[in-house]
């Protein structure tokens, strides 16, 4: 059966893209409403260009790339997760995650939608009268209370784990509350660049806690050099200081005369000599 000119005309647009960028992605965009998904498509022109299509085009136009590109076609087994999306940019693939997680909003959880994290009712005080909704937080595991005849919550309270599916029940609630849970946007599922695959868990690292790593394994490294008595670059000036300070130590302590030390030799005689004769009662 012929393919339809349509379907040939994007498999050859996707080549194109996939053989110009060197940055080749697989997005899912399940439940990112259209005025939401073309909102970030004009946000992210400059950075990227995504397209939407059906997954066996996405597919063959991956394989037929595969010589031109080695390695682009393993991007395939991950076209299964969601609603997928091709996506292309020159950005390296560590920046395009954080420029995607930055361009998501959050949005109210639906019923048997699943919590992206814990989901937290903060303590503090609501804008509800006593009423039923002192019941429906009971129920759902907030503790709360009256004052100043506005509800208030009493504490921190973890009313869904992440991961656990949201009832309809604790949706409405959270409505109610001012809480959005859930993040609109395009989530990255892998990259492709210079033969490599990147996947989600590899992309969303945790920047704070790898420059934290990065200082410690820097400290850790100087601590060894110095014990070992290796010489670097910054282990030297400080190595030689504590050898110099070590050695006057040492002279002292064995009063020996040398240009460093002679005030402290001659300081420690001058005590001791005064301490012989006050013993001696001269």
């Amino acid at each position: 059966m012929k393919a339809a000119e349509w379907k040939k005309r994007l498999v050859q647009e996707y080549e194109k893209l996939i053989r110009g960028y060197p940055i080749v992605g697989v997005v899912d965009f399940t439940s990112l409403p259209v005025p939401q998904l073309n909102n970030m498509k004009a946000k992210l022109r400059d950075t990227l260009v995504l397209k939407g299509g059906r997954k066996k085009l996405f597919t063959l136009a991956l394989k037929n790339c595969e010589k031109d590109k080695p390695g682009v076609e393993k991007l395939i087994e991950y076209l299964d997760k969601g609603l997928p999306a091709l996506i292309f940019t020159k950005e390296n693939p560590f920046s395009l995650y954080k420029t995607l997680q930055k361009s998501k909003t959050s949005a109210p959880a639906k019923a048997g939608q699943k919590a992206p994290k814990d989901i937290i009712v903060p303590a503090g005080p609501t804008s509800f009268t006593p009423g039923p909704i002192i019941g429906e937080l009971g129920s759902a595991g907030v503790k709360a209370g009256i004052e100043g005849g506005k509800v208030v919550v009493k504490e921190d309270s973890l009313i869904c784990k992440e991961g656990d599916v949201i009832d309809a029940k604790l949706a409405g609630l959270l409505a109610r509350l001012g809480i959005e849970p859930m993040e609109i946007g395009l989530n990255i599922v892998a990259t492709f660049e210079k033969g490599e695959i990147y996947p989600k868990s590899v992309l969303a690292i945790d920047e704070q806690e790898y420059l934290d790593n990065i200082t410690k394994a820097s400290r850790w490294a100087f601590n060894l050099a110095m014990n070992a008595g290796v010489l670097t670059k910054e282990t030297t000036e400080v190595m030689i200081i504590k050898a110099f300070n070590d050695a006057k130590a040492l002279a002292i302590s064995q009063d020996i005369m040398a240009d460093a030390v002679a005030e402290q030799v001659l300081a420690k005689a001058d005590t001791q000599a005064k301490s012989v004769k006050s013993a001696a009662q001269l």
